[in-house]
């Protein structure tokens, strides 16, 4: 099995060096280590780690807006460590899309767990995305294709199930996408109407 990657930024190198025995001690891989914020993201955009460790308050970039720069670019999950649990830390760590949040000090055995959920958290994002995306094409397709129906019924005086028929079976014929056949006749019709 794959050791998981992990990437660790703080502005204090005592506390790295910590983080870094109790990974692993842990079994996590320690693929890159980061005194900043923008260092931490431009070495995860580079070595692609399975998640990011962070300290909120460093130099440069802090630990939240570097998190929200990885959330939306969908580099790596990322946990976020703290000697400060104040309530506008933690809401704006919520709303970079942070997902996991340990308070200094926090002991080897905490770090585990918040690792694992992160690493879940973040495919059950990805997943969710790729879900959404198919539905956005699915819902696209019909809309092609039923405007496609409706030309086939207009100009060759076919039902809608005859339509959808001469659809399918011309996209089975060119073996293309139902979605491309309803394009070429929607686009062979625009060229017809100009």
């Amino acid at each position: 099995m794959e050791r998981t990657r992990v990437i660790i930024a703080d502005d204090e190198s005592i506390i790295r060096m910590d983080l870094r025995e109790m990974l692993t001690n842990l079994g996590y891989l320690v693929v890159g280590e980061a005194g900043d914020g923008r260092s931490a993201v431009n070495q995860a955009r580079e070595l692609r780690p399975d998640v990011v460790i962070m300290d909120i308050k460093m130099p440069d970039m802090d630990g939240i807006e570097a998190a929200k720069i990885l959330t939306q670019e969908r580099i790596a999950p990322v946990v976020l460590l703290t000697a400060f649990s104040q309530r506008d830390l933690v809401e704006r760590a919520k709303e970079a899309g942070v997902v996991g949040y340990l308070v200094k000090p926090f002991r080897e055995s905490d770090l585990g767990p918040a690792i694992e959920v992160a690493l879940a958290r973040f495919a059950e994002f990805r997943t969710l995305e790729r879900e959404v995306a198919d539905l956005k094409e699915t819902l696209e397709t019909r809309k092609l294709v039923d405007r496609a129906k409706g030309i086939l019924m207009d100009t060759q005086g076919l039902t809608e199930a005859e339509a959808f028929r001469k659809i399918q079976k011309m996209s089975m014929n060119t073996r293309k996408p139902m979605k491309e056949i309803a394009e070429a006749i929607i686009l062979a019709r625009e060229a017809q109407s100009q």
